[in-house]
């Protein structure tokens, strides 16, 4: 009996079953081809979940990343599919969340040529992942692949691409990779969380501030024990929303950070005589907004080591995996007891929280205030729901005023700030929650850069529901900080569109709420309705400018 033979193709699924990779996500071409025969029709490899566009593919695969803290992995073709890419890839990379990337590419013989589709890629995606390389031998498929993923799961998460060419992905091969363990870390020295957990000690306002790092599974575990313990206030970062459970919330939740000086957070920050950072990454929200007097006397908790800086020059680092250093600062603190003064404060910006989430939306306007719509959202999302934030000017409302309480269940994309990410991240969520509903809240114009997707979400029934804050076609986020800027704004008008025609044509269910007073009953119809639902909400954008007044010590970012 003769033996099937095995191309590079099937070295590729190969690695991908030997690195517990259960779903893909991609289009198909030319130069790739061949490994999309064998994802759709060989027994046991991943599932292939096919997209309408390159970039919502690599949403898709970041935002798998995100909510299983696995690496997502995403195939492209040659050219222009690999280019369609680089916006996934660039917010993967910038937020933290473990993407592989394999693109299709011409033959090597047509490497150095004018040749239909040829793309440097390798060359193009290096700057932005944290490995970028093409396999020139079908004996290195696996091997190339392995470090590939390594890069991906570093001790901070990110990109990595492989490219692939055709003649390689065609060629056979008999190559295989031995099981390999990979590497592990420790915890940071005892010794300098003995130090730290000194100054904690003796700090009279101790503050915490979590970023996505400190997010993950086994990290939010350890910092609940940490606070439930300790009672040590915590600033989540937009990235980091959710952190604090229910149960802890009423002793250690302050609010988020993210955007604009002006938050709870950011006062208690600038009143802390020392902010211990835990996973948090610059990016997420630059030291000089937090810490703009440049005095703030900083202790960072990571995986890696901080980016130093004028505004972020930590007193101490504890370098190493997160849960396990947090377990061990834990068993120093065992009779830790908040200061009595400091604690005054907190109860009094504690109260002023909750007075401002408290705030009543208007009632006297034509269409639904920001507050209302948010207000009425959180009624019909539970706690083990997943919700995830476009970005627009909907997103501050959303960041500084919907509440969650599981990590990782509120997904905001404040990194690269990437627009049209919200309805691919929440139909990775329906897929791996099947039991539930899925929640995609943007803006007109985010929804227009992935509604080709409700295709993708109809061709396979997901339980999703985009709630799109409609404000008659502009980019209003640009637009009223413009306007503070300049006075007028210029460029942000794009024109309107009938969303619930739109979803209608691909087989959703459209939904529109005519009146403020509708607002309550046509969510809960929508999500009482099972597939995907779109929700039209117009709304009043005019009171965004408050939303950057006060700011503290800086002018708007």
């Amino acid at each position: 009996m003769m033996t099937q033979p095995r191309f590079g193709a099937d070295a590729i699924v190969a690695s991908l079953k030997q690195h517990g990779v259960d779903k893909v996500f991609g289009i198909p071409g030319d130069k790739i081809d061949r490994l999309f025969e064998k994802l759709e029709h060989e027994t046991g490899a991943p599932e292939l979940i096919v997209t309408r566009h390159e970039q919502n593919a690599a949403f898709m695969a970041q935002a798998y990343a995100r909510l299983t803290d696995k690496t997502g992995v995403v195939v492209a073709t040659s050219g222009p599919g690999v280019g369609n890419l680089a916006t996934g890839l660039m917010t993967a990379q910038a937020e933290g969340n473990a993407v592989l990337a394999i693109g299709g590419q011409v033959q090597r013989k047509d490497l150095q040529r004018q040749t239909h589709q040829s793309t440097p890629s390798v060359q193009l995606m290096a700057p932005i992942t944290n490995y970028s390389a093409e396999i020139q031998d079908p004996a290195n498929i696996e091997e190339t692949l392995a470090n590939a993923f390594a890069a991906s799961q570093g001790a901070k998460h990110g990109a990595a691409f492989v490219s692939v060419p055709q003649d390689i992905d065609d060629a056979p091969t008999d190559t295989g990779l031995p099981v390999y363990q990979p590497a592990q870390a420790g915890p940071a020295p005892l010794a300098v969380i003995k130090v730290v957990a000194k100054r904690i000690k003796a700090a009279q306002f101790p503050v915490l501030l979590v970023g996505l790092r400190g997010s993950a599974p086994k990290e939010a575990a350890a910092l609940h024990a940490l606070l439930a313990q300790t009672g040590l206030p915590v600033v989540e970062t937009f990235q980091a929303a959710g952190v604090v459970t229910r149960e802890l919330a009423p002793t250690s939740y302050f609010g988020r950070i993210g955007l604009f000086r002006n938050q709870i957070g950011d006062r208690l920050l600038r009143q802390s005589d020392l902010v211990v950072t835990i996973g948090y990454d610059a990016i997420e929200y630059e030291p000089r907004n937090w810490n703009a007097a440049k005095n703030a006397t900083i202790v960072n908790l990571d995986t890696i080591p901080a980016q130093i800086d004028n505004y972020f020059a930590p007193v101490a680092q504890l370098i190493g995996e997160i849960a396990q250093t947090l377990t061990l600062l834990t068993s120093e603190l065992p009779d830790f007891v908040y200061p009595a003064a400091a604690k005054a404060q907190l109860v009094a910006l504690k109260a002023e929280l909750e007075a401002d989430q408290a705030a009543v939306a208007p009632t006297n306007q034509a269409v639904s205030h920001p507050l209302a719509v948010v207000q009425a959202l959180q009624k019909q999302v539970s706690d083990d729901m997943i919700v995830s934030v476009d970005v627009g000017s909907h997103y501050i409302w959303m960041a500084r005023y919907f509440r969650s309480y599981q990590a990782r269940h509120l997904l905001f994309s404040n990194g690269m700030q990437t627009l049209g990410e919200a309805l691919p991240w929440a139909m990775v969520a329906a897929m791996l929650h099947p039991e539930q509903k899925a929640v995609a809240v943007c803006g007109d114009g985010g929804f227009l850069y992935s509604g080709a997707e409700l295709t993708t979400a109809v061709q396979h029934q997901f339980n999703l529901v985009t709630i799109v804050w409609n404000d008659g076609g502009n980019y209003d986020m640009v637009r009223f900080q413009e306007e503070l800027k300049y006075g007028q704004a210029a460029g942000t008008k794009f024109g309107d569109l009938d969303i619930v025609k739109f979803a209608e044509s691909t087989g959703a269910t459209g939904l529109r709420v005519q009146s403020p007073d509708q607002l309550d009953a046509v969510l809960a119809q929508a999500f009482a309705t099972d597939g995907p639902v779109v929700v039209d909400v117009p709304v009043d954008y005019s009171g965004n400018q408050a939303l950057a007044q006060q700011l503290i010590d800086s002018q708007l970012g």
